[in-house]
């Protein structure tokens, strides 16, 4: 899970950023756009490094939830945020699911071993 979670926020990162600079050649002004994806850009990355402690999941939501909000500022990241919401869910669903059989196939190759020949 933690590859796939890791991956997103990357994306989102750099997402983000882009976005802010999209979001400049608007009538926003540079510090609003900047405080709204700097802030953004600096929970994601910090997260990546988080992904293994408790409650790293509930943070990640807690960033999907302010990146859709982030859209009362700048309303392009209302769309940004439904989409990376969208994909830190498929992240967490499928990371799971790969956690799972990467497990089952651990234990399947130790008892493999662990046979006498």
């Amino acid at each position: 899970m933690r590859t796939l979670c890791a991956s997103t926020l990357i994306g989102e990162f750099f997402v983000i950023g882009f976005a802010g600079l999209v979001a400049m050649k608007g009538d926003l002004s540079q510090a609003t756009v900047w405080t709204v994806c700097g802030i953004a850009m600096l929970v994601s990355v910090l997260l990546c490094g988080m992904l293994s402690r408790p409650g790293a999941v509930q943070i990640g939501w807690a960033l999907q939830i302010g990146l859709i909000l982030s859209g009362l500022v700048v309303p392009m990241m209302f769309f940004l945020g439904a989409v990376f919401a969208g994909l830190w869910w498929c992240s967490i669903h499928y990371g799971r699911r790969i956690d799972e059989i990467k497990a089952r196939w651990a234990a399947a190759n130790a008892e493999a071993e662990a046979q006498p020949s």
